[in-house]
């Protein structure tokens, strides 16, 4: 059993290979805002019973505006489209002052701030809890100011 654990701490201490991250529209990734957002994030994020999730390398080419922390990780794309699932009548969950809509799928919760100059999604594997989300909320919160939701028609 000891021997086990000891090797379960040497795997999890070997750095990890670059992530590679497949390209999503974002035609505001090259902004100012998405600029001065990634230049705030933290290079750790809270994951919980994991532990601190220290930020990836990306294998490059990576796409603009992402960065990602952690195994399985937690990735944050910044200047994304508007979600089509954002309407009227859409359900928004307010953390630290900037509302997200929840997009559904994947096997991830993907959460996207939906009242910024810029759409910024975050993906969450399930075993990392809402710490990460809670905390790049507040980075979002103190880097991009509010603006109103571009609702359709």
């Amino acid at each position: 059993m000891v021997g086990v654990l000891i090797a379960a701490s040497l795997v999890r201490n070997q750095p990890l290979e670059p992530l590679n991250l497949a390209a999503v529209p974002a035609p505001a990734a090259h902004s100012a805002d998405c600029s001065r957002l990634l230049a705030a994030l933290p290079d750790q994020l809270d994951g919980g019973a994991l532990g601190a999730l220290d930020r990836r390398q990306l294998r490059v080419p990576a796409p603009p505006g992402t960065t990602a922390w952690g195994e399985p990780p937690v990735v944050l794309r910044c200047g994304l489209d508007r979600p089509a699932d954002l309407t009227a009548s859409s359900r928004l969950l307010g953390i630290s002052g900037v509302q997200f809509l929840e997009i559904p799928g994947g096997g991830m919760s993907t959460w996207v701030a939906v009242d910024r100059p810029v759409y910024v999604a975050v993906a969450l594997p399930p075993t990392t809890g809402s710490g990460p989300l809670q905390q790049l909320a507040t980075v979002i919160a103190h880097t991009l100011p509010p603006q109103g939701l571009d609702l359709p028609g």
